[in-house]
């Protein structure tokens, strides 16, 4: 395979990573009655905000606020793309969408797979990326990201400024604004859990029954009366209840009394960082189903709460025959010494029997610039579509067949095609099923199923051949992971609105039953309560009936 090809697909598969918050972002702002210390974090010498900027279709802006989004399958054309400062802007943005009766959506970071913003309905766009700032708020004792703001930033300020972090994605240029709702995970959440499991408290603009715009904050203090705002926020995904403005983070178990350098997770310092490629040349179907079953076996019995092995975080990527190789990139967060020993055994186990990589590179870096480079591939302009899967267990013999058969078949011309298996649970699967908005507690890998190309006369080729793919993957249980003995549902910040599609759904489960399981009957009471006028709505948002 050539360079130039090698390239596109590690940079088409880079948008798979963990970080990667795959959701709209909308949800965010904060309270016109919140206390001036509460509003602007601290008491600091700041300029003078920026005006609320409005950027139509006739402004030099608009071009590049329409097409931010991470996949070129979707450009929407709003009216207005409003790029607010402060949470009172957002409030007036969001009343302006509610008088002009049109549709409204958010934007963060811009990496949504699917329409939700750029939606021929979608008449309004608020741009989340002017309100970008990390800093420690003393009233709340916790630190505040707001929706704007990039996991890399929030990584790097954190991190200078007090010794912690949070365990988001792999990606740092994906938005917190649609990551965190969406319950996102990264190279530490093996020890450290989601990112959503350490939310403290949620600014969000909401729009009430009368159609009038506010802001709340709502935190997860048992004694706040808004704290179902705050619960849908831990998993719920974004683009449901409101404008998300503003995150506090504080880990749970935490006090006022607890010094700022312990209130969140501290990173080790420094990461192996590792890639290891198999090629397919050689490789038949006996092998590769070894990998497959070895990998699977592997995170089966290293996935433990509190195991050594929960340091070590890879994402195996299954790319197809006609890419030249099999990916698996990660990190070690754990000292020299015990994390290359790690890796070593991580690679060992998984080529048991069959070949080992053919190319191996490691190496030892910083935390915070392994955090700051994540997979290190670049990400260039793609037209994508992903699918989403947790596994309890590893793959049955037939599924590893089907994955096999689909990654090798000669009747298509995907190139980009893959399935990534990256590794989860430890940490994660400490966290009661209901006591966030996540429900899935007790899976081992994640899986990641994506497709990308360059140009819309080869969407039809590309999708048939996911679509296929994914079918053939869930036969036994109508086309789509439904929850059981082996798989746990979806992810919902790998949105997929094929699973909302009674064609490519034929399991006789809800959507929402695959990405909430038990948890959707109270996000719905949450919506009723927090937007009785559906104000932000997509094509896999909460429902208010259904």
């Amino acid at each position: 395979m050539g360079g130039h090809s090698r390239r596109n697909v590690l940079r088409a598969t880079a948008l798979t990573g963990a970080g990667a918050a795959l959701t709209v972002t909308g949800s965010a702002g904060t309270p016109a009655s919140a206390s001036a210390a509460s509003s602007s974090g601290v008491d600091r010498d700041c300029p003078p905000p920026p005006e609320l900027v409005r950027a139509g279709p006739d402004d030099p802006r608009y071009a590049h606020l329409t097409s931010r989004g991470a996949s070129n399958r979707f450009r929407g054309t709003p009216d207005t793309v409003y790029v607010p400062s402060t949470t009172r802007q957002v409030v007036r943005a969001v009343q302006d969408a509610v008088r002009s009766g049109g549709r409204v959506a958010v934007r963060s970071g811009g990496h949504c797979f699917e329409d939700f913003v750029d939606h021929p309905d979608v008449r309004t766009v608020i741009d989340l990326s002017g309100m970008a700032d990390v800093y420690f708020d003393p009233v709340r004792h916790a630190f505040v990201v707001e929706a704007g703001a990039t996991l890399g930033e929030a990584f790097r300020r954190l991190y200078l400024g007090w010794g912690v972090t949070v365990p988001g994605g792999y990606c740092p240029e994906v938005g917190t604004g649609g990551h965190v709702p969406g319950g996102g995970y990264g190279p530490l959440c093996r020890l450290f859990g989601l990112i959503s499991d350490h939310l403290y408290a949620v600014e969000v603009v909401v729009v009430d029954r009368a159609g009038r715009a506010r802001s709340v904050i709502a935190s997860r203090e048992p004694s706040d009366p808004h704290r179902d705002l705050w619960w849908a926020h831990t998993g719920g995904g974004g683009g449901s209840f409101g404008v998300v403005t503003r995150y506090w983070f504080r880990s749970p178990g935490t006090t006022a009394a607890t010094a700022p350098e312990r209130l969140l997770p501290a990173p080790p310092a420094s990461a192996l960082t590792f890639r290891a490629e198999w090629t397919w040349e050689g490789l038949d179907r006996s092998a590769f189903s070894r990998l497959v079953a070895n990998h699977g076996r592997w995170a089966g019995r290293n996935s433990a709460p509190g195991s050594e092995q929960a340091a070590l975080y890879s994402e195996f990527v299954l790319l197809r025959r006609a890419a030249g190789f099999l990916l698996m990139v990660g990190q070690v967060a754990a000292g020299p010494g015990a994390g290359e020993r790690l890796l070593d055994e991580h690679i060992g186990a998984i080529s048991a029997g069959g070949p080992r990589p053919a190319r191996l590179t490691k190496q030892r870096m910083p935390w915070l610039t392994a955090a700051l480079r994540g997979t290190g591939d670049e990400v260039g302009d793609w037209r994508l579509k992903i699918k989403s899967g947790y596994l309890r267990r590893p793959f049955t013999d037939r599924q590893i067949a089907t994955i096999h058969h689909h990654l090798t078949r000669t009747d298509s011309d995907v190139v980009s095609g893959s399935l990534s298996l990256n590794t989860y649970g430890g940490q994660v699967n400490t966290v009661a099923p209901a006591a966030t908005a996540v429900a899935q507690r007790d899976a081992v890998v994640k899986l990641s199923y994506l497709t990308a190309w360059e140009r819309p006369d080869q969407d039809a080729a590309h999708l048939a051949w996911i679509r296929a793919f994914y079918r053939d993957m869930y036969a036994d249980t109508g086309g789509v992971p439904v929850p059981g003995s082996v798989h746990d549902g979806a992810f919902l910040n790998y949105p997929d609105s094929d699973l909302a599609d009674p064609a490519w759904n034929t399991s006789g489960e809800p959507w929402h039953a695959l990405y909430f399981k038990g948890n959707y009957a109270r996000l719905q009471a949450v919506k009723r309560r927090w937007d009785p006028r559906d104000v932000f709505h997509h094509a896999l948002s909460v429902r208010l009936e259904e």
